[in-house]
């Protein structure tokens, strides 16, 4: 009879194969775990998270992204810190993206991350940095550089991406096809997607749109499209108007009317009564932006160069590849000083070669001020304002014009004020955000009137024309709006009344001695037209090009989704409506519009052909399009 052993031993995994399998459960279990983990944490911080039908399809995704970081990996331990890292930072920043400004991550955004980081200091800042470098560096870190499994992989990721590069068109429409596509509506795109996917879906349509510039033949139709609302003044018509008078072109941080947010219950009135007084003599005239919370210089683009912004995009730093003959270059062709000053990061937004390819001779940033009165990393606007009229002062008598452009910084969230500003304004409890925004209102307003006192006294024939550049950023989810029934939660839901107070933000033209005037609600990209109106300067300009003609609906495009205004009348159309009959022709409008725009400012500038510019050699100086330009040229 055979002896029973005292303690029976199991069996160490000693074989290859079954070792290797073992690991990869444990790499992909890991990733379910996290996957649900992260999905249980957006939802209860930002109340953000995919469709309940699209949960299976988002962790997918994740199982492929993390077998192929599995597969180039060293091991277990480096591929679950790194997977971990990696997964929830991109998860965290979509979150916080979709909670505060009410839009996923775009491919755009990671080439906007260096301008984003020169918006913040301190603590923030080094956030920032670590939530991009430490992925990074743990990839690195990860891989199985000396195996060649890892090069394998390597190799195969490479040639999808060359894939991905040579054939986008192709591969949106099958992911459109799959998955859907709704251009006005990213968040659902998000939801119905997941992340991955949507980042995947949204590169290969960003490449996509990366197509030849309009042809002659297709500039022409556009022109012809349009049906410009007045040919006297824009094309090849001979003028001798020459505009002597200064212009102060002054874009508000932020600046919007909190006593709205009924609902918070503000203590008083933030805004300082000389500017309610000011605005309610042109009738309560209003901006209307092509942004939301942020992308400050989308509403700069329009208002200095008289086209609208209709893609989710910086348009400074995607569209425009060349010189074009903006308000500032109009105005320096006859003689006129063109400045522009922002106390933030020289280059933040492309705005040093911006700046340079519409006209402006001069632009004064951080460097060029003395930050002396600072809101933490935010110089105030009374310090702004102060030092600006110290440098343009001796100009406004020395008989040359001057456009005087300025773009204050003071005002973006998280609102912060030094103990020069104590709060003076109380909210409901719960709304400390509004109650934080409504304080730097009322410094911002009073500031502002203090300022605009002396330089009306110092030019009282100046045309001054100032302005919010969009509404402010508050909690996640439109929340400050939605408790006071302005906006929706989520931008599906917006009704069409609501777009209109997405976009409306304060806009004051005072028109020299004659005063204030009421110009009622102006999409931001028809105010150079207006400002030559006012300046009675009917030179031949592109800036007429996308004036509607006196008495037509105004039209303001907005990513994916348009409305147009006539009277207190609003018609939203959003994409799916774009062949009713009701939007064909807004929409046409607006395809004729972009074909112009893409001419001139990224591709052969055909349309310039069609007026008697000034500066006859302005074309040869722009024949080639450039992305070079010096880091300082002023």
């Amino acid at each position: 009879m055979d002896s029973v052993p005292d303690r029976v031993k199991l069996p160490k995994v000693s074989h290859p194969l079954l070792r290797g399998a073992l690991s990869w459960i444990a790499a992909l279990l890991f990733v379910v775990i996290w996957y649900f983990a992260a999905q249980m944490a957006i939802d209860g911080f930002f109340q953000v998270k995919p469709e309940d039908a699209s949960y299976g399809r988002d962790l997918a995704a994740h199982l492929i992204i993390g077998a192929i970081l599995f597969g180039i990996a060293r091991s277990l331990p480096p591929f679950m810190l790194a997977a971990s890292v990696l997964f929830s930072a991109l998860t965290a920043s979509n979150a916080a993206k979709l909670a505060i400004l009410g839009a996923p991550v775009m491919p755009d955004d990671f080439a906007a991350a260096r301008n984003m980081l020169l918006l913040l200091d301190g603590w923030l800042l080094l956030g920032a940095v670590l939530l991009v470098a430490v992925p990074i560096f743990l990839l690195g870190w990860m891989i199985a550089w000396k195996h060649p499994r890892a090069w394998v992989g390597l190799g195969l990721a490479g040639v999808a991406v060359s894939l991905l590069v040579s054939y986008p068109g192709l591969v949106a429409a099958e992911l459109d096809k799959r998955f859907g596509n709704s251009v006005w509506n990213q968040p659902q795109n998000y939801q119905k997607r997941g992340l991955p996917i949507h980042l995947l879906q949204e590169t290969a349509r960003n490449l996509s749109r990366r197509v030849a510039p309009p042809t002659e033949e297709e500039v022409l139709d556009a022109l012809t499209a349009l049906n410009p609302p007045s040919q006297a003044g824009l094309l090849k018509v001979a003028t001798k108007t020459q505009p002597s008078r200064n212009v102060h072109l002054i874009l508000l941080e932020s600046f919007w009317d909190p006593l709205l947010l009924e609902a918070s219950r503000l203590s008083a009135d933030p805004i300082a009564p000389a500017f309610r007084q000011l605005w309610a003599a042109t009738e309560q005239s209003h901006l209307l932006s092509p942004v939301f919370g942020g992308y400050t210089a989308n509403t700069e683009f329009e208002v200095l160069c008289g086209f609208p912004v209709t893609a989710n995009n910086v348009y400074f730093e995607t569209g425009l590849r060349r010189d074009a003959p903006c308000l500032p270059q109009h105005l320096v062709e006859v003689g006129y000083h063109s400045i522009a000053s922002h106390p933030n990061a020289a280059s933040f937004w492309n705005r040093v070669n911006a700046y340079r390819r519409i006209g402006f001779e001069t632009y004064l940033a951080d460097k060029d001020f003395q930050m002396d009165d600072m809101n933490r990393s935010f110089l105030s606007d009374a310090s702004l304002y102060r030092q600006i009229l110290e440098r343009i002062g001796p100009e406004l008598s020395a008989g040359r014009p001057m456009l005087n452009y300025v773009l204050t910084y003071f005002g973006h969230l998280p609102y912060p004020l030094n103990a020069k500003r104590p709060a003076v304004i109380e909210a409901a409890e719960g709304h400390e955000v509004v109650a934080a925004y409504a304080n730097t209102i009322y410094y911002k307003s009073r500031e502002l009137m203090a300022f605009l006192e002396r330089l009306r006294e110092t030019d009282p024939d100046a045309l001054i024309v100032l302005f919010g550049d969009h509404l402010p950023a508050l909690t996640p989810n439109f929340g400050g709006y939605t408790e006071s029934g302005l906006l929706a939660k989520r931008r599906g839901e917006l009704k069409d009344e609501m777009f209109r107070t997405l976009a409306e933000t304060p806009l004051i033209v005072i028109d020299g001695k004659r005063g204030p005037v009421a110009v009622g609600d102006v999409p931001a990209y028809q105010l150079p037209a207006l400002i030559l109106d006012l300046l009675d300067d009917q030179r031949p300009t592109m800036l007429r090009l996308a004036q509607q003609a006196k008495g037509e609906a105004s039209i303001r495009p907005l990513p994916g989704v348009h409305f147009t205004l006539d009277g207190d009348a609003i018609r939203v159309c959003r994409n799916e409506e774009r062949d009713a009959r009701a939007c064909a022709e807004s929409t046409q409008w607006i395809k004729a519009v972009e074909t112009l725009r893409n001419d001139l400012f990224g591709g052969h500038q055909h349309s310039l052909r069609e007026f008697e510019i000034p500066n006859d050699g302005f074309r040869e100086a722009s024949a080639t399009p450039s992305d070079s330009a010096p880091e300082r040229y002023f």
